[in-house]
């Protein structure tokens, strides 16, 4: 029986396995198994829903080893480590519980094709002081240690009895910096209504810091000064060409020297692939470290590893790469998927095309602007507002079809609603 390991279940890594569990697992033909460090799945696009306390990762997770029993793959617990190419063989890390026990040793799983979907990590550019006191919003455990300090911000801000502002520095304009930016003011607006009577949005001073000559500038003009104007209705202080030198205990040292003090400080300047896959040594590699792959998705020079999401680097005809984004993932995720089916019957595969199917960036409940079919349009179908906010939803929406299926998906939906109704709209601890 063939095995396949997925390592990342990520949204690509979990669409994939949900797709080969139903074709290959269910009928016994392979044995699927999905390896994550993590015990539950949210998709990486709301992050910063789960660092500002939108989404609450209990309630609308999926648990990886409950969603293996009802796809038919199953489901490792561990972190990737080693991966011997020539015996077919990863090594997982030893798992530990709180309390410095041993869980679950150190092991070794064999396969017969590999697919590594391990997704992307900040990079912060070796900028001095950044790991060791900004937040990063890489994972749901990160973005959950934001949030309990922003809570314990708000508690504290709210028993002040004077109007000194809590100081929020975010590096990074790009899609997650804009849009945690517009979440956290929707947020502070909330936390009057559960007790923190002291807190509110004119109590938050966020500067979002971008080095280049302007924010979003993967996206369309026209979006970035839509977005641009939106934020500073709603009071971000958007500092263009600003380029961070070093952060300390205090705040960010700016390149000409000054000090923008902050309580709290975000690091979402750009991602690269995690370090240890250079330290493996056996794959070639971009400048952001991305697995370097044929027109297949299959790794250089490994024929039995494919390469799909934020880690695999895909260089488009034209010399762009194509983009590390969910649709990527997906779109990534659907041909592999074709071809380790396609390879079984020994067919030809097929080759990778990325569709550009436009770009949304969601500012919590004020805004939603975007352009849509990028491929068809050349990026110049622009909408806002409400059509915005459904298309900017449908996207998630389709993730949750493509891993639960039709008919739960669409319960989940309908759940999602009810429990909105009826729950907090602010995670509180």
């Amino acid at each position: 029986m063939q095995t396949i390991l997925i390592v990342g279940g990520g949204a690509g890594g979990l669409e994939l396995a949900t797709k080969l569990g139903k074709t290959l697992g269910k009928s016994g033909k392979a044995r699927i198994t999905l390896v994550d460090k993590n015990t539950r799945h949210i998709w990486k696009p709301l992050l910063h829903e789960v660092a500002s306390g939108s989404l609450d990762t209990d309630t609308d997770g999926v648990i990886y080893s409950a969603h293996a029993a009802r796809h038919h793959y199953h489901f490792q617990h561990g972190e990737l480590i080693g991966l011997d190419a020539e015996r077919k063989t990863i090594k997982l890390a030893a798992i530990y519980t709180d309390e410095g026990d041993l869980l679950v040793a150190e092991r070794s799983l064999p396969y017969d094709t590999l697919v590594l979907a391990i997704g992307s990590v900040s990079n912060d550019f070796n900028t001095p002081g950044v790991s060791q006191h900004c937040y990063f919003l890489d994972s749901a455990p990160q973005a959950l240690r934001f949030h309990r300090a922003l809570m314990n911000n708000f508690v504290r801000f709210s028993q002040q009895n004077d109007e000194r502002a809590l100081n929020i520095a975010i590096v990074g304009g790009g899609a997650t910096g804009v849009e945690l930016a517009a979440e956290l003011y929707h947020v502070a607006a909330l936390a009057k209504r559960y007790g923190l009577s002291g807190m509110s949005a004119k109590k938050l001073n966020i500067h979002l810091l971008e080095a280049g000559p302007s924010i979003l500038p993967a996206l369309p003009k026209r979006i970035a000064d839509a977005v641009r104007k939106e934020l500073s209705l709603l009071g971000v202080q958007v500092r263009e060409d600003t380029k961070v030198s070093a952060a300390n205990a205090e705040g960010f040292i700016t390149a000409d020297g000054k000090l923008l003090t902050a309580e709290m400080m975000v690091w979402a300047a750009g991602v690269k692939a995690p370090d240890f896959i250079a330290r493996l040594g056996i794959f070639e590699l971009n400048r952001l470290q991305q697995i370097l792959v044929t027109p297949e998705l299959k790794a250089k020079k490994q024929e039995a590893i494919y390469v799909l999401g934020d880690c695999c680097g895909f260089q488009q005809q034209d010399g762009s790469w194509v983009p590390p984004r969910a649709q990527s993932a997906h779109q990534m995720a659907s041909l592999v998927g074709q071809n380790i089916l396609r390879q079984r019957r020994q067919k030809p595969l097929k080759a990778f095309v990325y569709k550009d199917h436009g770009s949304l960036v969601n500012l919590s409940r004020y805004s939603t602007v975007g352009n849509l079919m990028g491929n068809l349009t050349g990026n110049s179908m622009f909408i806002e507002g409400k059509l915005a906010r459904f298309v900017y939803m449908s996207l998630y929406r389709m993730h949750q079809i493509a891993i639960h299926g039709w008919w739960k998906g669409m319960l989940l939906v309908l759940v999602e609603k009810m429990n909105r109704a009826v729950r907090p709209k602010l995670k509180l601890h």
